[in-house]
């Protein structure tokens, strides 16, 4: 179908197309022109009639090579504001003058935390404060911040130790979607509470992204704005199959087309190729690994400041054979956002392999501290067992690949990490079970492949071999 002229458009339509290409949803472009969401789904499918066009991307092609009778079109496109999830923290109540001091303290770490990790819109103190300070209840002062989460909590403190209950609720249909009691004492107290606040800022930040990916996972795929899309594309990116990567990438590729400032989607797009060149195309590994570069220099030259953006473009270049630069990288992303667990973790991967085995133990603990239940848990055990098994530290590392491997999304090198472990541990019995279910999964991989994905030194590399040939591998 080819396609239409936006001359075709009323100037209601026009506007209508403009927000919508722009990433705009029906809700927002109803509550902008005041008519209901199902009107503006109408006005849409009238939009793509007219113009002969099928997906929003192709809307925004069309309206950008309109010319001079789309100008005004054009023009809400750059001014649409790019819907991003929002998020308020209350003041938490504390049970004496101390230990309020404490708690919002706290507070303001966790603020600060969460738009450092540049994943949210983060209400300003100042507001949150001043409507707190009017007696204004927490469920009100959501609604009158307009915003998608609100975060509550309490502190507590007996003698030398703290206690702090903090919850977040989705102030839409007020939903407590996460609850959680931390405690801490000692003589280190505030170094404690640091720790903690970082640990709220990375699970805050863990369970938003959950609530909005699947949130993007039920709308119509017409209906996706860049943050729905990026959204959408995590969940893909989470199964490590050919085809849930390919999609990912699609819809990553979307949400960067929409907003080209959009720095995640750039690092998204980014870890896809990451996947193909270490694992789900290996044979197009050069290749793939300059696409990784590229993409992560698109996410840096998006917001330089975004931690997402230093990880890709520490991802990419340890693809690229670059330890030293990659960690560098992924220094800056620590330094930028300590609370981002996927840069801990990538350090982690980093050290693991040729660099400092014991910081890549470290790393790989903050990591899991930070995001339990994160997705991609399986790498964080499996760069732990691998780092264990440079240190010598062999029924560790075993217990920790098994761990890793037991993970219902660990693919096929992290059972080989496991495999590896337990022969060196000398449980060779469970060792061979695990490089059975490697051949099952992946028929002809070869201690070669094992060496093709990860890069290590030399005298390890043997070690590694050694253990290979007990198994059969």
């Amino acid at each position: 179908m080819q396609s239409g002229d936006a001359k075709e458009l009323t100037c209601r339509e026009r506007e209508i197309a403009a927000a919508y290409a722009g990433g705009a949803s029906y809700r927002d472009i109803g509550a902008r022109l005041f008519i209901a969401p199902a009107t503006v789904r109408t006005h849409i499918g009238t939009i793509y009639r007219k113009l002969g066009v099928s997906s929003k991307i192709a809307l925004l092609r069309t309206l950008e090579h309109a010319g001079p009778a789309a100008a005004f079109a054009a023009e809400v496109i750059r001014a649409a504001p790019v819907r991003r999830a929002s998020i308020a923290i209350m003041p938490f109540q504390g049970d004496d003058a101390g230990c309020g001091a404490l708690a919002q303290g706290l507070v303001q770490d966790i603020i600060a935390g969460l738009a450092k990790l540049r994943a949210v819109r983060v209400t300003a103190r100042g507001s949150v404060f001043t409507l707190a300070e009017r007696g204004i209840a927490d469920h009100e002062a959501g609604r009158l911040l307009a915003v998608d989460y609100l975060a509550t909590g309490t502190v507590k403190r007996t003698e030398d130790r703290v206690s702090i209950a903090i919850q977040l609720v989705e102030t839409r249909a007020g939903d407590i979607l996460w609850a959680e009691r931390l405690d801490c004492g000692g003589p280190e107290l505030f170094e404690a509470l640091d720790q903690i606040g970082q640990r709220i800022v990375g699970a805050l930040a863990s369970e938003i992204e959950i609530s909005e990916r699947n949130r993007a996972l039920l709308k119509h795929p017409d209906s996706l704005g860049a943050w729905e899309s990026f959204h959408r594309g995590l969940w893909h990116m989470y199964r490590f199959t050919r085809e849930d990567n390919d999609r990912a990438q699609a819809l990553f590729r979307e949400a960067a087309d929409m907003d080209p400032t959009y720095a995640r989607a750039h690092a998204g797009l980014s870890f896809t190729h990451f996947q193909n060149a270490f694992l789900l195309r290996p044979q197009d590994r050069e290749q793939e690994a300059e696409r990784a570069l590229k993409t992560a220099g698109l996410s840096l030259a998006a917001d330089e400041r975004d931690p997402t953006a230093h990880w890709a473009m520490g991802r990419a270049l340890w693809l690229a054979g670059s330890d030293g630069e990659a960690v560098s990288e992924l220094r800056t992303s620590v330094d930028l956002s300590p609370s981002f667990s996927m840069d801990h973790y990538a350090l982690a991967f980093v050290s693991c392999q040729s660099g400092d085995a014991e910081a890549a133990v470290t790393a790989s603990d903050h990591a899991r501290e930070l995001s339990p239940f994160d997705p991609m848990l399986f790498g964080m055990l499996g760069a732990r067992a691998m780092a264990l098994f440079r240190l010598g530290a062999f029924e560790e590392a075993a217990d920790a690949a098994v761990s890793a491997a037991s993970r219902p999304n660990a693919h096929v090198h992290i059972q080989a990490i496991a495999a590896l472990c337990l022969a060196a541990a000398g449980r060779l019995d469970l060792a061979r079970s695990y490089a059975g279910i490697v051949r099952r999964n992946a028929p002809g991989y070869r201690i070669d492949d094992y060496f093709a994905a990860f890069r290590f030194p030399l005298d390890v590399r043997a070690f590694y071999r050694e253990q290979a040939d007990l198994i059969g591998f």
